[in-house]
């Protein structure tokens, strides 16, 4: 092990090039916890509710073993289970020409691009923050916005389950610190959650419409926990930005339904992400437009 640390710190580069490797294969796990995670919620609520219901029968489909590992991945369309040659992040889907290898149905743009997404952002956060403990805990935030992320698109959901562990690793680093102290990051987590779940109280009351979900709040509160209550700001400055932005051109290009719900989590994600890694330089060259530096 202390020879690879010392190779990567030799040779930065090589640090880099692991790290895209890495994330090539942590995005074809993101797609099943994408892709399995809210279904094992779904599960979990069902039987809560035959519980509290006191129903005893169970429908056979719930019965089955079904969780991060088993069942093995299928094709969708014949069942045909994936091996472990046609699971090898971006290369299997190129020889595979983007076709099952049994029916040859059209697999989803959407796993490669995944895996190529993670992979692009482990060398982005290597190559910004170098080897270290910085870059180690980057990469894990990181890796963890993409798969909240498509939670969200697909379910309109936030799931306790990576929010909050993410959330109390974000104060327990600021013990360390690696991107906030202790104080600030307390504070970040507090006015995160506070200052979204206040909008959303005041918009509920003005409208009697819930704008956003409890997941935002703890999402931002998630940031403020990592980088301090000192980038809020500029976090949900860049996030309703481009919630704007893309909101407004579903409606122009794609004619989309303004009552359709648009999940805000994503932005926040992206938004989160960028001041993770310029968050500093954002704020300095903004307190230095508005002439307070």
């Amino acid at each position: 092990m202390q020879l690879l640390i010392d190779y990567f710190q030799a040779d930065p580069w090589v640090f880099v090039f692991a790290c895209a490797l890495l994330g090539l294969m942590i995005g074809s796990f993101i797609n099943v916890v994408a892709y399995r995670l809210p279904l094992m919620m779904d599960r979990e609520w069902r039987q809560q509710c035959r519980e509290l219901l006191e129903i005893d029968a169970q429908p056979p489909s719930d019965t089955a073993p079904f969780n991060l590992s088993t069942p093995r991945s299928r094709c969708p369309k014949c069942g045909h289970p994936i091996t472990a040659l046609e699971n090898i992040p971006l290369i299997s889907y190129l020889l595979l020409r983007g076709r099952c290898s049994d029916c040859g149905v059209r697999i989803a743009l959407r796993y490669p691009l995944v895996e190529l997404t993670c992979g692009i952002l482990g060398l982005v956060v290597a190559w910004h923050f170098g080897f270290g403990w910085q870059a180690a805990a980057a990469l894990a935030l990181s890796w963890t916005l993409v798969a909240l992320t498509l939670i969200d698109f697909d379910h309109q959901l936030l799931p306790d389950d990576i929010v909050l562990p993410a959330l109390w690793a974000g104060l327990l680093l600021s013990l360390l610190p690696l991107f906030a102290d202790t104080r600030d990051a307390v504070i970040g987590a507090a006015a995160g959650y506070l200052s979204l779940w206040c909008l959303f109280q005041l918009f509920k009351l003005i409208t009697g419409k819930e704008g956003m979900g409890y997941g935002d709040f703890k999402l931002f509160a998630l940031f403020g926990a990592w980088l301090g209550w000192q980038y809020l700001f500029q976090i949900i400055l860049i996030s309703s930005l481009l919630g704007a932005l893309v909101g407004v051109a579903l409606i122009l290009f794609r004619g989309r339904d303004r009552t359709i719900p648009i999940p805000f989590g994503p932005y926040l994600a992206v938004a989160g992400w960028i001041s993770l890694l310029w968050g500093e330089r954002l704020n300095q060259l903004y307190l230095t437009w508005a002439g307070l530096a």
